[in-house]
């Protein structure tokens, strides 16, 4: 069985074609599995990255929004405190609030501190509750109040805010850092495969210009000598494939015509 099988690898010969067609396939192929590996890379990075970057920028803007209406309804507790004409709580989305932070809870960077805000948010709206009993009372000063009783807390829980809003625009600036870093090492397996490439054109150069450019300036050498010298055409290489079936008939039509020459130099020897 072994020798059957080492006789047909034997009998087995790659054509010329074959062979040219083989090695630029693979080169086709590692060219193109880069840019599917590299494509495929970019996309997956570029999709969660971008996924990221979009959460940071809404939870940005919905710190933003929470600021804007805290600060808002501080300023109408004062102005409500400075007007005489003014007794009645200010009106405040406490439901709407409550959303924002809960929407930012699903952050792994903003979630403590959305509860932080949330507990913050708590003492200071349960505090300004107080309002309308301060206005009614004689005995309290409404102004201490504010300053002594109620800023503190809006304090506190402004300083959350402003912590919030700070590690967001953390996140979003490490995700954005990530995402130039994750452009570079999505073009690393293209990288790879051009080197590989660029190598394996080289063998392929290699193995042209060994066993096919030299054989070929080889039997061009020798059939030179054989027509201008009268040389024997004695050239041979290993190739196995239709470069060397040119080579051997090469040599047959030379020996032909050596044979026919020295005929022909005998016929004239006896006709002498």
């Amino acid at each position: 069985m072994f020798q059957k099988l080492k006789n047909w690898l034997r009998e087995f010969r790659l054509s010329l074609r074959m062979k040219m067609t083989l090695s630029f396939s693979a080169i086709a192929v590692v060219l193109l599995m880069s840019s599917v590996i590299t494509w495929l890379e970019y996309r997956h990075m570029s999709n969660y990255v971008s996924t990221m970057i979009a959460e940071d920028i809404r939870g940005i803007h919905v710190t933003q929004n929470m600021v804007d209406a805290v600060d808002t309804y501080n300023l109408r507790i004062l102005a409500v405190i400075g007007d005489d004409g003014l007794n009645s709580l200010p009106d405040f989305d406490r439901r709407g609030f409550v959303n924002y932070c809960d929407s930012l809870r699903q952050s792994f960077v903003a979630g403590p501190l959305a509860d932080s805000v949330v507990y913050a948010y708590s003492a200071y709206m349960l505090a300004s509750l107080e309002l309308e009993d301060v206005l009614e009372s004689n005995f309290i000063d409404s102004r201490d109040w504010y300053f002594n009783r109620l800023q503190p807390l809006f304090g506190r829980m402004r300083g959350y805010l402003d912590k919030l809003s700070g590690a967001m625009y953390g996140e979003l600036q490490q995700n954005s850092a990530d995402f130039d870093r994750g452009i570079y090492r999505s073009f690393i397996p293209g990288a790879v495969a051009v080197a590989v490439a660029i190598l394996l054109v080289f063998m392929l150069l290699f193995y042209i210009l060994a066993y096919y450019v030299k054989p070929i300036y080889g039997m061009r050498n020798a059939l030179r000598d054989f027509l201008q010298y009268r040389h024997r055409y004695t050239f041979t290489f290993d190739g196995g494939d239709q470069l060397s079936d040119l080579n051997e008939s090469v040599t047959n039509l030379t020996e032909e015509n050596r044979n026919l020459r020295r005929r022909n130099s005998e016929l004239k020897e006896k006709g002498k």
